[in-house]
């Protein structure tokens, strides 16, 4: 009660004291800052425990650790989740979306720090996902939670979540360009000018936190060594290509592999089934395990037989065919690895993996050019890191966020020229296909995010079940028109349900259907409801998607309809209660922006 009482002397201190436009911009900055703390937090965790487990790891011999680690680690995370967290894990980023369109950008205190102790246990054991989705959640969770502290409406809570996220980024990679863009690009649908500062301060001191408490030691850099060259550009215009292909590979196959999983009820089972496929798979290829930069740094370093060490290939490693088979199998395998590990229950992102991917497909694919043409002299690194940014921005849907984050890990726009030309054609090659992300896919099919349609998503955050209408008086079909009559002397409507003895809707009767004969009092003595009823041109259920509504209303031509639950008769809901339910939210929307 104390602190309450505390918070809200502060609250009637800050609007006497301070603006709605400085208080935001000081939330964006507290924001951000607790975002990077929570970015520093989840790294060192994670490479702790793998510093911890990897310490008797032989280089260049095979670890049937492999066996053991990632089950074990998706073991403990369901037992976690499931137990004392109690909640269903799944892509992050998804659920961030989902509080935004459909929950009033209002996320589960527990959000703040469920998905850093999961994903720390998943990633830290080996099972091949990223830490990005989960901080993302992280940050975005404590955004909305300030947000609601302070009382903020859902247009300042939906800003605050964006500023966690952009924190979160800018800090787990130092950039802050490319958190912003990704908040922006991502999470958010529609910013302002007004709106962007604050993103912009939320990124710039989520990164600062990070290279205070973590000096250079980021999840991901790496120093340019080669120019580019515009002679190599229609390498560059087939890597857009096949980065693109790669991206529907992955997402199909992320589709596929989850939905392979969901199908196991047991939770237990699942967890053992997939943990053992990835426990498998890592084995055969080690560069498979966690989150994989490491892998990708020897790439770009050019010690490419680094990436056989812990295989089964290590003592084959100067064979350069065998390289590149070996990085095949790599890039067909990943995305199997990746969807298992979050559909056999651990916690992790689709964010790292397509980085891993994208740098292993731009590596194969210079390194098969050069092996194949021997004269053609392309920059490995380069192309590694411009494949980086062709998969993630198809995979992702987010071509300026792979461009931007790339150009910063790399502290430098050399490759600014290749990185957008592969970045928009991967991106206009997956859309062929896809048109939505692995993030937005499912959310879009059910309705729950409408993407560019301002009217459809003002509609959508209508509740039918706070509309029904249920002041219309009901007849039982036995009834005669006489005692219609009487009802109607008593109703202000002119629409009366016949519903019988089990709550059943059998008709309805219109004033206009009996205006004539209600007059005639002989004949409505005889007259039974049940002859004179007619059926409802189409009916709805109360929790009914408000576009699926607007349909029924558009093709039967009605102006109301009733509403049933399990076949009960609930009440009636009407096109202009509807449409004065979208004004009101209308209108609410425009006054808190």
């Amino acid at each position: 009660m104390r602190g309450n009482d505390v918070l809200l002397k502060f609250l009637i201190w800050r609007l006497r004291n301070i603006s709605d436009k400085n208080f935001i911009l000081i939330l964006a900055g507290i924001v951000g800052a607790i975002a990077g703390i929570a970015a520093v937090v989840l790294k060192s965790s994670v490479h702790f425990i793998q510093r911890m487990l990897e310490r008797n790891f032989y280089l260049y011999d095979i670890n049937f650790s492999y066996l053991v680690y990632p089950l074990i680690g998706i073991v403990i995370t369901l037992i976690i989740s499931k137990y004392v967290l109690k909640e269903k894990l799944g892509h992050g980023i998804t659920h961030v979306l989902y509080s935004i369109s459909k929950n009033s950008s209002i996320i589960k205190r527990s959000k703040m720090y469920s998905r850093m102790i999961t994903s720390a246990i998943t990633v830290g054991f080996g099972g091949s996902v990223g830490l990005e989705a989960p901080i993302v959640v992280t940050g975005s969770a404590i955004g909305s939670n300030i947000a609601q502290l302070v009382h903020l409406n859902y247009k300042k809570r939906t800003l605050l979540i964006g500023c966690g996220t952009a924190g979160a980024i800018s800090a787990i990679f130092n950039s802050p360009v490319a958190g912003v863009i990704f908040a922006i690009e991502v999470i958010l649908a529609d910013v302002t000018i007004s709106l962007f500062i604050p993103i912009l301060i939320a990124s710039v001191t989520g990164s600062l936190v990070s290279k205070a408490l973590l000096g250079n030691d980021i999840l991901f850099s790496f120093q340019l060594k080669d120019s580019f060259a515009a002679a190599d550009t229609p390498y560059y215009i087939l890597l857009g290509v096949a980065c693109g292909l790669v991206s529907l590979y992955f997402t199909r196959l992320t589709y596929f592999v989850e939905g392979k999983l969901s199908r196991i009820n047991n939770d237990f089972n699942r967890a053992l089934m997939g943990g053992a496929a990835l426990a498998l798979i890592i084995l055969i290829l080690p560069p498979i395990y966690g989150e994989g930069y490491e892998t990708i740094k020897s790439l770009l370093n050019g010690n490419e037989d680094e990436v056989l060490q812990r295989s089964l290939f290590y003592g084959l490693r100067e064979n350069g065919l065998i390289i590149i088979f070996f990085l095949f199998a790599v890039m067909l395998l990943k995305p199997i690895a990746s969807a298992t590990t979050i559909g056999a229950g651990g916690s992790g992102g689709i964010f790292a993996p397509s980085l891993f991917l994208g740098g292993v497909t731009g590596y194969f694919y210079a390194r098969t050019i050069t092996q194949v043409f021997p004269f053609t002299n392309l920059s490995l690194s380069n192309f590694t890191l411009v494949g980086m940014c062709g998969v993630m921005s198809g995979v992702l849907h987010a071509p300026l966020t792979a461009i931007f984050l790339i150009a910063e890990i790399t502290s430098g726009y050399t490759l600014f020229v290749p990185l957008m030309l592969v970045s928009a054609i991967s991106y206009s090659t997956i859309s062929y296909f896809e048109k939505y992300s692995i993030y937005t896919k499912h959310l879009v099919e059910k309705g729950d995010l409408i993407p560019n349609d301002k009217d459809r998503l003002v509609l959508s955050q209508i509740l039918l079940e706070k509309i029904v209408e249920t002041d219309l008086l009901t007849i039982h079909p036995n009834a005669t028109l006489d005692d219609l009559v009487k009802l109607v002397r008593k109703s202000r409507r002119n629409i009366f349900p016949v519903v019988n003895d089990l709550g059943e809707l059998e008709g309805i009767i219109t004033l206009d259907d009996v205006r004539e004969i209600m007059f005639n009092e002989e004949a409505r003595k005889s007259i039974i409801v049940r002859t004179w009823m007619t059926a409802p041109p189409a009916f709805v259920s109360s929790n009914e998607k408000m576009q699926s509504v607007m349909n029924k209303f558009e093709i039967s031509q009605a102006w109301n309809l009733p509403v049933i639950d399990n076949g009960k008769y609930i009440g009636f809901v009407s096109k202009s209660s509807i449409f004065s339910a979208y004004r009101s939210k209308l209108i609410r929307q425009n006054q808190e922006e």
